[in-house]
């Protein structure tokens, strides 16, 4: 019986090239867009101490106002306040929440709020009373480092110190995993590409040689 000629060598890599050549752009391509079009990174500032520390980068999800909930770490820009400059604060409440702090005790909607994540408080001014009842569409904001942070507390006079949601650019993530997903996947994917075309180059020259040996032994016999 014939056995059955086994693919060469050299055929095996340009098979593996043209499926790396393939497969690479698509996934570097997929990726970057992904990657540009739905996160990007911001350096924290004090006003968002100890959640994020002064100087950190942190990964945020863009994401429009309705996205928004109470709770959520939020990057907005209004043109009014920071000198137009995106700023991070904490979502305290959206419209209809009434806001209400006494003596440093907060609570929304007539339930005290725990927050976990406000820096404890160090000697400094003290913080103003409020009550407001947040207009539809909008949003009251604080940062975590309440003895130093300039937020909704201080414009009150403008709309009760609210926010619109469609100031919102992004979400603070909590976990970095997918934007760092997409990064890999760029790099394989770019990898890959370079991988196909050294397979596709070593693949020809080998079936180069091999035609060449192939036709060298024919004219021997």
């Amino acid at each position: 019986m014939l056995e059955k000629r086994r693919p060469s060598t050299g055929r095996g890599l340009l098979i593996a090239g043209t499926i790396l050549l393939a497969l690479g752009p698509v996934m570097v391509t997929v990726a970057l867009v992904s990657l540009l079009g739905s996160y990007t990174t911001v350096t924290a500032r004090q006003a968002m101490e100890p959640t994020y520390r002064d100087g950190a980068r942190v990964a945020v999800e863009r994401i429009g106002g309705t996205a928004v909930r109470r709770g959520d770490v939020v990057l907005y820009a209004m043109p009014s306040r920071y000198q137009g400059l995106a700023v991070m604060q904490r979502v305290i409440g959206l419209g209809g929440d009434r806001i209400a702090s006494v003596d440093g005790s907060l609570t929304v909607n007539g339930r005290a709020v725990e927050e976990p994540y406000v820096k404890p408080a160090d000697i400094g001014p003290p913080s103003p009373d409020f009550d407001v009842t947040v207009p539809p569409g909008r949003m009251f904001l604080m940062g975590d480092n309440r003895q130093n942070s300039n937020d909704s507390r201080y414009f009150l006079s403008e709309h009760s110190g609210t926010v619109p949601t469609t100031a919102v650019q992004g979400r603070a993530l909590a976990s970095a995993t997918a934007p760092l997903v997409l990064g890999l996947t760029v790099v394989l994917g770019v990898l890959g590409t370079v991988g196909g075309v050294i397979c596709l180059v070593i693949g020809r020259r080998m079936r180069t040689r091999q035609r060449s040996a192939a036709q060298g032994f024919t004219a021997y016999a």
